[in-house]
């Protein structure tokens, strides 16, 4: 119980003091924005592959790591099944 206010305190804490901040850096947007107003879209293009890159990333570990998990889960209900 003691944990779940620990948490819930902590998190109340943290949506109280936020900031808040834009995802791109000026000099990127800058980059994108001289660059598109110019007609070549590749650099966007790059860089909105590398923003889907960063954000698959973590689902992908979490689904391996998901995988492993189920496979370890399934081979211990089968050994304890078998004594």
């Amino acid at each position: 119980m003691k944990k779940a206010l620990k948490i819930g305190f902590l998190s109340i804490i943290a949506l109280l003091f936020h900031t808040a901040t834009y995802a791109q850096c000026a000099m990127c947007r800058a980059s994108v924005e001289n660059n598109v107003s110019n007609g070549d879209t590749s650099v966007a293009a790059g860089l909105n592959l590398g923003i889907m890159y960063l954000f698959v990333m973590p689902y992908l570990i979490a689904m391996v790591l998901g995988y492993f998990w189920y496979r370890n889960a399934k081979k211990r209900k089968a050994k304890i099944a078998m004594h």
